[in-house]
């Protein structure tokens, strides 16, 4: 169910800040018409620190109606307080979701029994499959093999995003974990290596702008064709890199306002694209076939 490429969707905002509910339903169509197979809400590249509670609850029922059963749809609940994620999960879990993603509780650095406990709490309180998601360049904590392996054993935890670039730690995660766990890429730049050792895909910020190359790609290392996978995925490394030339998602809102797919909005902290970066990101998607006005 959780494999392919699974888009780390953009939250649309306007100039003030003010989600665009409208172009958050343009952007759930197409995703859907261009071959990506599931759409996460209110993650990390979602500016998921900047939502308020009702507005992630807002984004992900209209992302459940538009999808329509056309691609899954998975919510970002992840916190750095157990008890708010707890409540986080019991309410995103009632809401039609097909899957939840719960990222390591940042900043506070727990230990591995501290991560077992805490996601241990949140498998309880879901309705619905878990998705772990291990990025420690964000979160300063590691969520290690072996702790995932104890969590696999838990009802509800079904799979992992790791957004550790090692293909070592790939291969690690995908020999202890049981059958019907999923491995996921969190990095799109190793992506394809990862889904040739045993990963099923990868939760992509490329996706955002380029979702059929995307597809393209995962689509062919699925199906064991490593040539044409390589091929593909040549076309995109600029843009993998161009992507976080500044803190993401800067870049990937950049480039699909100027493909007329959102309007210019960020939330602070986070500010405009510099435009010494543009000719860079202009670069990048032309090496990926896709030409901004």
């Amino acid at each position: 169910m959780f494999s392919g490429s699974l888009v780390a969707a953009i939250t649309p905002m306007g100039r003030d800040g003010a989600i665009d509910l409208a172009a958050w339903a343009r952007l759930v169509d197409f995703h859907a018409e261009n071959g990506t197979s599931g759409l996460v809400v209110g993650g990390t590249t979602g500016e998921s620190t900047a939502l308020a509670d009702a507005e992630l609850d807002e984004l992900t029922r209209l992302a459940v109606q538009r999808a329509g059963g056309r691609l899954v749809v998975i919510a970002g609940a992840g916190t750095s307080s157990t008890g708010a994620t707890v409540a986080r999960v019991a309410r995103l879990s009632q809401l039609g979701v097909d899957a939840l993603l719960v990222v390591t509780p940042a900043y506070v650095r727990p230990t591995q029994e501290g991560l077992y406990r805490h996601f241990e709490a949140v498998a309880t309180a879901s309705r619905v499959p878990v998705i772990l998601y291990n990025v420690p360049s964000r979160t300063a904590v590691d969520l290690l093999p072996a702790t995932v392996a104890r969590l696999a054993a838990l009802p509800r935890i079904v799979g992992i995003k790791e957004a550790v670039d090692s293909m070592a730690r790939v291969r690690e995660l995908v020999e202890v974990a049981p059958a019907g766990f999923t491995v996921l890429s969190g990095d799109d730049a190793t992506a394809r290596e990862a889904v040739a050792l045993g990963a099923r895909g990868v939760v992509s910020v490329s996706a955002n702008v380029v979702p059929r190359q995307v597809a393209d790609v995962m689509d062919a290392a699925l199906a064991g064709k490593a040539a044409q996978a390589a091929e593909l995925d040549a076309r995109l490394a600029g843009l993998h890199r161009a992507l976080f030339i500044e803190p993401n998602p800067i870049p990937a809102k950049w480039i699909a306002m100027k493909m007329g797919l959102v309007p210019p909005g960020l939330r602070l902290p986070l500010t405009p694209l510099e435009p010494r970066h543009e000719a860079a990101l202009r670069h990048a998607m032309m090496a990926a076939g896709v030409a901004l006005d």
